[in-house]
């Protein structure tokens, strides 16, 4: 597995208040997220609450849907009260971008299918420029210029018709001069995906988002990206990635953390896909369980995907799959009858009534 193409470096944030992230050549992977739902004056506090939180699971940066000028007026106040870099996903509109770019929203996203002329173009590079906010050219199949369409419709393959649009918009940033750009391809299907951003890695060294548009709901949408993400990323191809899913936000996020420890297992060589945080391991429960791990872990999976410790905690149902098969772990719970067995690496610490379960958990896992 490559370790990476090796794109330049783009830098997301670094306003006072906004970190920094940089994205390309060598940095690890970004995790990146959507907002699902439309933004409003009497939820900015509880939506900068959220992002923070999202950030403890491991997302980098969350883009934002920005339809109008007051959607643009709320997520620069919002890019005011959060650490977190914000994206706006501008369409149809240049003058939104214009608006975004007055507050400190840290990346701007635009499609070349339906942004306008390159005059409209020209001016919000050139504001990008003075700001030094970077801009993702976001290609969708489902939005791609009328001619591209039209022979796509004759025969041009997708993946052929994405990596073109991306190139002409390309040629219009690199004529303007403005050369901190990030790009994105994106398909529902995935060998369409997977074809684009390896043909457009080939002629560019923009730092590529990656990702599955529309992948669906939990189940099929983690299935579909895996596929696409485990493809592109195991040929060095990717700088962020996003789980597209029918689903929250959170969920999107752990999935995505999930994908790319997976793949990092599959290639420890690679310091571009590891992840920091907590491994979670638990056993899908049968008939033998004497624990319930699903309840148990569903409970307990906020907090420990938001820990910044570099650990592995497992959750067993039964004396099959208990403390011996984990004994990898740092901290295990496990159950028989109505007692719960607390153990390290393998070495059982505490025997304790069920009822006792989270308490003594918690203690323990806080001693980590």
């Amino acid at each position: 597995m490559k370790q990476g193409r090796m794109s330049k470096v783009v830098k997301i944030g670094g306003f006072s208040h906004v970190r920094p992230i940089c994205v390309g050549g060598g940095f690890p992977v970004v995790i990146q997220t959507m907002w699902k739902d439309r933004l409003s004056f009497s939820g900015l506090d509880e939506a900068a609450v959220k992002i923070e939180a999202l950030g403890a699971f491991g997302c980098g940066i969350v883009r934002f849907a920005v339809p109008d000028l007051q959607s643009a007026e709320l997520l620069g106040r919002l890019a005011e009260m959060t650490s977190m870099p914000l994206v706006a996903d501008i369409h149809f509109d240049y003058k939104i971008a214009l608006r975004c770019m007055d507050f400190p929203v840290s990346k701007i996203r635009i499609n070349p299918g339906n942004i306008g002329n390159k005059e409209k173009t020209r001016l919000v590079l050139e504001k990008a420029a003075d700001r030094k906010v970077p801009i993702r050219i976001g290609v969708n199949a489902g939005s791609l210029p009328s001619d591209l369409r039209r022979m796509v419709e004759e025969g041009m393959s997708t993946s052929d018709a994405l990596a073109q649009a991306a190139k002409r918009e390309i040629s219009v940033f690199e004529e303007f001069g403005f050369t901190d750009f990030l790009v994105s391809m994106k398909a529902t299907g995935i060998a369409d995906t997977i074809s684009a951003n390896q043909i457009l890695s080939r002629l560019t060294d923009a730092p590529l988002h990656i990702g599955l548009t529309e992948a669906g709901p939990l189940t099929a949408g983690v299935a579909r990206s895996t596929a696409a993400l485990l493809s592109l990323l195991s040929g060095g191809i990717g700088d962020t990635i996003r789980v597209s899913l029918s689903d929250s936000v959170e969920n999107e996020v752990i999935a995505a953390r999930e994908i790319l420890a997976a793949i990092a297992q599959l290639a420890p060589q690679n310091e571009r896909l590891k992840q920091r945080g907590v491994n979670v391991i638990s056993c899908p429960r049968c008939g033998r369980h004497g624990f319930d791990t699903c309840g148990f872990t569903t409970r307990w999976m906020p907090k420990l995907y938001a820990m910044d410790k570099d650990i592995t905690v497992a959750v067993m149902g039964c004396e099959v799959n208990g403390p011996v098969e984990a004994k990898h772990a740092d901290l295990g719970i496990t159950g028989a009858g109505e007692k719960v067995l607390i153990f390290k690496h393998g070495e059982i610490i505490k025997t304790i009534d069920a009822s006792e379960a989270d308490i003594v958990f918690e203690e323990e896992l806080n001693k980590l």
